[in-house]
C-alpha cells in the first residue's frame, strides 16, 4: 500500500514539475484542433454539396479529392505537405503545412457525412420550402442544413474525438504538441511519468469534449 502511494505522490510531483511544458503543448493542441474544426467543417459542407451536384465535372473531382484523402493516412498526407512539396519549389511551414494536412483530411470525412447526412433529409422538406416561397439558399442554411446536422451530430462528435488524438501526429515534422512534449520529457528523464501525464491530460480533453458535444445533441432534439 506505501508503495503505491508513494508511485502517485511521485506522478504529483512530477506532473506539477512538467505542467508548463505540458500547458505549452497543450496550447499547440488545441490550435490546431479548433483551426481544423473551424475551416474543415465548412469546407466539408461544399464538399457534400459538390459531391451531390449535377454537374458531372464537380461530382467527379469532389469525389476524386474523398478518395485521396479517405484512402491516404493523414501521417502520409503531413510528410507530403511538409516535405514532399519543396521538391515542387513549393515551400511551407512547419504550422501552416499541418493545418493544410489536418482540414484537407478531416473535410473529406466532413463533407461524406455531410452528404449522407443532407441526403436523409426527404423530398416533402424541399417541396413544403418551395411551396412557402422560399429561396433554394433559404431552403438548404434554415431548413435542410439545420435537420441534416441533427442527423450528422453524432459521426461528427465521433470524428472530433479522433482529431484530437490525431493532432498527435505533427509530431512528425517538429511540432511541440502534446505527445512530442511528453516524449522528450520522457527520454530526458528516463520514465515513463510523462506519457501518463500526457495520457491524463489526453482523456480530461476528450471527457470536456463529450460533455459539450452531448449538450449540442439535446439542444437539436427538436429537428426530432
Amino acid at each position: 500500500m506505501d508503495t503505491i502511494i508513494k508511485f502517485f505522490k511521485e506522478i504529483l510531483n512530477y506532473s506539477l514539475i512538467l505542467m508548463p511544458q505540458v500547458l505549452e503543448g497543450l496550447k499547440v493542441t488545441l490550435i490546431i484542433f479548433i483551426l481544423t474544426l473551424i475551416l474543415s467543417i465548412p469546407l466539408g459542407i461544399i464538399v457534400a454539396l459538390g459531391r451531390r451536384s449535377k454537374i458531372k465535372l464537380i461530382s467527379k473531382v469532389t469525389g476524386t479529392y474523398v478518395l485521396i484523402m479517405r484512402g491516404t493516412p493523414l501521417l502520409l498526407q503531413i510528410v507530403f505537405i511538409f516535405f514532399g512539396l519543396p521538391n515542387l519549389n513549393i515551400v511551407i511551414d512547419r504550422f501552416p503545412a499541418a493545418i493544410i494536412a489536418f482540414t484537407l483530411n478531416y473535410a473529406a470525412y466532413f463533407g461524406e457525412i455531410f452528404r449522407a447526412g443532407i441526403a436523409s433529409v426527404s423530398v416533402e422538406q424541399y417541396e413544403a420550402a418551395k411551396v412557402l416561397g422560399l429561396s433554394k439558399r433559404d431552403t438548404f442554411f434554415r431548413i435542410i442544413l439545420p435537420q441534416a446536422f441533427k442527423t450528422v451530430l453524432p459521426p461528427i462528435a465521433n470524428e472530433i474525438v479522433t482529431l484530437v488524438k490525431d493532432t498527435a501526429l505533427v509530431y512528425v515534422i517538429g511540432l511541440d504538441e502534446l505527445l512530442r512534449v511528453g516524449k522528450i520529457a520522457c527520454n530526458r528523464d528516463s520514465s515513463l511519468i510523462p506519457l501518463i501525464v500526457i495520457g491524463v491530460v489526453y482523456m480530461i480533453l476528450i471527457g470536456i469534449l463529450s460533455k459539450i458535444l452531448n449538450k449540442v445533441e439535446k439542444k437539436f432534439e427538436y429537428y426530432s
